[in-house]
């Protein structure tokens, strides 16, 4: 089952969203804003587990494992509730830390905000085995070589996002100190640079899809293209995996997002009417094409090379402790972390453990609406990076 209810509606009375969500101004979460201690985790077993969104919304693609799942039947009887969250950038760990959520799906440089603010949380589920993060620039004034970015300003929706790009700039050779970050806001960043406030701008792949469809038409350096880097991930509290009917449960959970991320890979078009039913607006805004135009770019972010993977889910712990370097280099976090410390792949066999036989005949036996069976799915995917900076 879900819950479209906004999440904030679970928050004890007496602690309003924004007060729960204070940060200080050195960016360090404060016990007070985090509340006290009633809002520990729940000690039972999951009643419903709440998947927690990190942009504010639902309304975007980027989840059609878990809608195709569902509509599949693929989570059974397990009681499931997807939350859009705040968009402030690192609700999606904070809520997860204080149990007002159980999972939640951070950029690597919003889990290692988590780290460092002493959250224990576990990555037991890696989505973004590409860099999905890609940097928009109005076209014709694009770069390959990041270090041109030096001197010029990048806007974000969140503020939050800068422990996104400050990594990624930086593993390519650019002097971050040298970089202005505008928060332009969500969902309208985009909207200031294509209307000519700052350089570039933050964006990931899918995004890049759905940019076309409200007519924002720019030139991209592409994570998945120049990038060593991993991108977002599922996590949970750390505790919940020493609790055996939890951890069984997140085994079968993630079981579901993996079966339906090979629904996805056998048929994308059909993961794309799954969401769409789901979210008839977004049908509207997007239609069949650049809906698969945005789902096939999170594909390849998902799927990476599956040969050198041990299954949907997998870590791969060298990109990660690459990662974990290089933010140590820049300051964003001030102590070593092992990969291994934070990330674990002990669910990935268990949550690949399906027919995927069956999954595909799943697939393939969607019967596909009319403007989705005329598409050329091929031909979508030759063109997938024509808005690269040439």
């Amino acid at each position: 089952m879900t819950n479209d209810n906004p999440i904030h509606s679970s928050v004890p009375a007496g602690i309003s969203r924004r007060y729960f969500l204070q940060v200080t101004a050195a960016g360090v979460v404060t016990a007070t804003a985090l509340g006290t201690s009633g809002l520990k985790a729940r000690a039972a077993g999951y009643e419903k587990f709440t998947w927690i969104s990190p942009r504010g919304t639902l309304e975007v693609l980027d989840d059609y494992p878990y809608w195709s799942a569902k509509k599949a039947g693929y989570f059974g009887d397990l009681a499931t509730d997807m939350q859009p969250g705040p968009s402030d950038g690192t609700a999606t760990v904070k809520f997860v830390d204080v149990g007002q959520a159980d999972m939640g799906f951070p950029s690597p440089g919003v889990f290692s905000f988590a780290i460092q603010n002493g959250m224990k949380l576990k990555s037991v589920f890696h989505m973004g085995a590409r860099d999905t993060f890609s940097i928009a620039f109005r076209k014709g004034q694009g770069t390959k070589n990041l270090k041109d970015l030096e001197g010029k300003t990048i806007l974000l929706g969140s503020a939050a996002w800068q422990a996104i790009v400050d990594p990624l700039l930086a593993a390519q050779g650019v002097d971050i100190k040298k970089v202005k970050y505008v928060e332009a806001g969500w969902p309208t960043w985009g909207t200031a640079l294509a209307g000519g406030q700052g350089d570039a701008a933050l964006s990931w792949e899918g995004l890049r899809a759905e940019w076309i469809a409200k007519g924002l038409d720019f030139e991209y350096w592409l994570g998945v293209q120049n990038s060593k880097l991993p991108a977002n991930t599922f996590v949970v509290r750390a505790a919940d995996l020493e609790d055996a009917d939890k951890k069984a449960f997140l085994e079968k959970y993630l079981r579901g997002w993996a079966m339906g991320l090979e629904f996805g890979y056998q048929n994308p078009r059909a993961a794309v009417e799954a969401v769409f039913e789901q979210f008839p607006t977004l049908a509207k805004n997007l239609g069949p094409e650049l809906g698969t135009t945005s789902i096939l770019q999170q594909i390849n972010v998902f799927r990476g090379d599956m040969d050198k993977r041990g299954g949907w889910g997998s870590h791969d712990m060298a990109s990660w402790q690459g990662f974990f370097d290089e933010i140590l280099k820049i300051g964003q976090i001030t102590a070593p972390v092992k990969a291994e410390d934070v990330c674990t792949n002990d669910l990935i066999p268990a949550a690949n453990d399906f027919d995927k036989a069956k999954v595909k005949a799943d697939a393939d036996g969607v019967k596909l609406s009319e403007g989705f069976a005329a598409l050329d799915v091929d031909k979508i995917k030759a063109h997938l990076f024509d808005s690269a900076v040439k």
